[in-house]
């Protein structure tokens, strides 16, 4: 088949994720001058809404030129000295990845082994918080959704888990998968640092890292002696305007952030969580009954841990999970996320974040449904009409519209 590629083709991986037409209208512009009003007025109103994001109102702003990995470097460069101790859930992959940043800067890393397959239990936070009398751990660092797996994090529940033994330990929360996708509350939850990107649940391209930091974290750091200077918060704390970005501003990012958190603030954030419900909903669905054929399984075990911004997808031995996600992404214009870690090759992802709607979660579906028959994986039949179902009464239910057995004629 002549395979001249028409149309637009599916993203569907968990990051990057679909840049909105008008995020991308907003950076299709000249450079300005660093001290120009409209991207000074722009810049300062962004740091102000991204506090809305994060559901904060005592937290200082930190955005750097940088991906998810340099934020969390930025978080731990201001809050640690060398031999601090630090308590690391395992997660998934990306916590990992976290540890290994603190362990670079001279850490000394406790780290709580865990399934892959199952949250972390809040409880084993609170024992090993319990048993450092001493108070040596100096901060928790918790991955909220980490997307290799497909599990989200009960960080309340390892809030109420620190302070039932009345540990000080910072609560440092990875939410680049969370934020703008599911409800994150972090002074309502007691979260003392958070750390995002622009590239998931906000809409943008790659590029910017954020870091918000309440009034504890802010202290802590004032007595930390682990070496940074880009990172530092005391520079951009003293700063105004795009001194805050410790030289040149991100001009382009920023006009892109302004327009997605104007997008964000007109759909509204229960909106938005809700239509991420809606549509992990229809994916899980469809791969519930995808997976009765028994090459296909949910990585993660319990319904309730499952991510609304992202379903880990297993295959079963023999299948080959890389060349399904090449077929679809070549063949089919359908692009998944693969295997990461220890699931590498055993696995593909199907993001559902950000700029999503039922028609491109449909399509990304049904292609994917393709790949598979094309490859001859086996699989029930019924998938993509068990999502369109879901989708259907989802619609149903919030607009109290009845069903066509109880309309009125």
């Amino acid at each position: 088949m002549n395979q001249v590629k028409r149309g637009r083709a599916f993203l569907s991986t968990p990051g990057p994720t679909n840049v909105p037409d008008r995020v991308l209208n907003a950076m299709h512009r000249a450079a300005v001058d660093l001290n120009d009003p409209v991207l000074v007025d722009s810049m300062t109103a962004s740091f102000a809404d991204m506090k809305k994001v994060f559901q904060t109102t005592q937290s200082e702003i930190f955005i750097y030129i940088t991906n998810g990995h340099g934020a969390w470097e930025a978080a731990l460069a201001n809050v640690l000295s060398a031999g601090d101790r630090i308590l690391v859930p395992e997660t998934g992959n990306f916590s990992g990845g976290w540890r290994d940043v603190a362990a670079a800067y001279g850490a000394t890393i406790q780290e709580i082994p865990n399934d892959w397959r199952r949250a972390m239990d809040p409880a084993k936070v609170a024992e090993a918080l319990a048993a450092d009398k001493n108070h040596e751990i100096k901060a928790v660092l918790l991955v909220h959704t980490d997307t290799a797996v497909g599990i989200t994090a009960d960080v309340p529940a390892v809030r109420k888990a620190i302070d039932s033994v009345g540990h000080p330990a910072l609560l440092m929360v990875d939410t680049i998968a969370s934020l703008g996708t599911v409800d994150f509350r972090m002074d309502e939850w007691g979260v003392d640092i958070a750390v995002t990107a622009s590239q998931k649940g906000l809409m943008m391209p790659p590029g910017l890292g954020i870091v918000a930091a309440n009034p504890k974290a802010v202290e802590v750091h004032r007595h930390s002696t682990a070496p940074r200077r880009y990172w530092d918060w005391d520079a951009r704390l003293q700063s105004e305007g795009y001194r805050k970005f410790c030289g040149t501003a991100p001009e382009h990012h920023m006009f892109a952030m302004r327009e997605a958190l104007d997008m964000i603030f007109e759909e509204g954030l229960e909106n938005i969580f809700r239509r991420h419900q809606m549509l992990a909903d229809a994916v899980r669905a469809c791969v519930a009954v995808w997976a009765e054929a028994g090459a296909l399984s949910f990585n993660a075990i319990n319904p309730a841990e499952r991510s609304n911004g992202v379903t880990t997808i297993l295959t079963a031995e023999g299948i080959d999970a890389a060349l399904l996600r090449e077929t679809a992404r070549d063949r089919f214009q359908t692009a998944v996320g693969g295997g990461l870690g220890k699931l590498q090759g055993k696995a593909f992802r199907i993001g559902h974040m950000g700029d999503l709607n039922e028609g491109m979660i449909l399509g990304t579906l049904s292609a994917v449904e393709a790949t598979m028959a094309y490859l001859g994986i086996p699989y029930q039949r019924g998938g993509v009409d068990a999502a369109i179902r879901s989708i259907a009464e989802a619609h149903r239910k919030a607009d109290a519209v009845p069903t066509p057995m109880t309309r009125v004629a």
